[in-house]
């Protein structure tokens, strides 16, 4: 039995509250089913800037009645700092998810991504210390590897950030660090790879590559790649991450509170290779669909040329063992899409 098997096993033998910002976006609605179906009380809050209250919607369609009765939606904004003081009230964990993603978002509105990434992360991180919560695990991103060329990325040594989005993440990892060495707070920070999977929004200028690509090839529209298409990342099932979020909130080892984990799975694929991986599941659901070729156009500011992580820091003090690779992720995510996006 794997690590994260014996750590569901445990909650479901003893509920906890668990507080999931940014509840209605891509990740946080998966750790929503994910920490339902487990029978753990779940708090979540949202704004609803980015998240769908339509995620919500499948959720409850998911879990039974009675773990949907578990559940708690505050609609507010973690930029109110009073908001977020009430709604860690109670709270044994905190899963902050919330956050304007996008590198071409943080080009495009700079002080607006601050203000949600930076000045919201700070009100949480205050309210959970005032709370007293058990551990605040939050979402950082590969995006803080910046200009560092190194291959695969080790969470000891960073770059420059390339992007304002870069430095609100970056930011957020300097704040959670010195609450913990200034109050004690338990803190653990994810740094996301190429997160991908069901529930992950296909539409506005904003999509990620992978949900953007299948709506495109679904719909016969074009595909559009920045770039020559060998620019590299490390595509990450959202199956993983909710992984990797349990175990952090969870784990008893104190070796691992108070860290930075890269969340990835530790193999690295061209853009060119995902839309031919792409385009060989979409035919393979749509046969009758045109054969298609990508469109390439310039690169864009403040794109890393290539992502790699080193999963071994995550592996050896958390326990994580990424279940799901590209492609077994990418037919999971498709089936989804298929129902939902074309």
């Amino acid at each position: 039995m794997s690590n994260y098997e014996k750590l569901k096993a445990q909650l479901e033998s003893a509920p906890k509250t668990w507080l999931v910002t940014g509840v209605a976006g891509f990740i946080g609605s998966n750790l929503l089913e994910a920490l339902l179906k487990l029978g753990q009380r779940v708090i979540g809050l949202d704004n609803f800037s980015t998240g769908k209250r339509e995620n919500l919607v499948q959720v409850r369609a998911l879990v039974t009645s009675q773990q949907w009765a578990n559940f708690r939606l505050v609609e507010a904004d973690i930029c109110d700092a009073a908001a977020c003081i009430e709604v860690c009230k109670g709270v044994d964990f905190v899963l902050h998810q919330a956050a304007l993603g996008s590198v071409p978002r943080s080009f495009d509105d700079p002080l607006g991504t601050h203000r949600s990434n930076v000045t919201g992360f700070i009100n949480m991180l205050e309210a959970a210390r005032r709370a007293g919560v058990a551990r605040f695990v939050y979402a950082s991103s590969s995006a803080v590897y910046g200009d560092d060329p190194g291959l695969p990325k080790r969470e000891d040594k960073i770059g420059r950030p390339l992007s304002p989005y870069a430095a609100t993440k970056l930011m957020n990892e300097i704040y959670a660090g010195v609450y913990a060495r200034a109050f004690g707070l338990h803190t653990i920070g994810l740094r996301y790879f190429n997160v991908f999977g069901r529930w992950q929004d296909p539409e506005g200028p904003y999509a990620a590559v992978i949900p953007r690509w299948v709506a495109a090839m679904f719909r016969g529209e074009p595909v559009y790649i920045y770039g020559d298409g060998e620019t590299s990342r490390d595509f990450c099932h959202v199956e993983n991450v909710v992984q990797a979020n349990l175990l952090a909130a969870a784990t008893t080892n104190p070796e691992a509170v108070n860290q930075i984990y890269n969340v990835a799975v530790g193999e690295r694929t061209t853009l060119n290779e995902l839309f031919q991986i792409i385009s060989r599941l979409v035919r393979k659901r749509c046969p009758g669909l045109p054969e298609q070729r990508p469109i390439y156009r310039d690169f864009r500011p403040g794109d890393v040329r290539h992502s790699l992580a080193d999963i071994s820091k995550a592996r050896l003090l958390l326990g994580y063992e990424p279940v799901y690779r590209l492609e077994h992720g990418l037919e999971l995510a498709l089936d989804w899409y298929a129902q939902n996006v074309v």
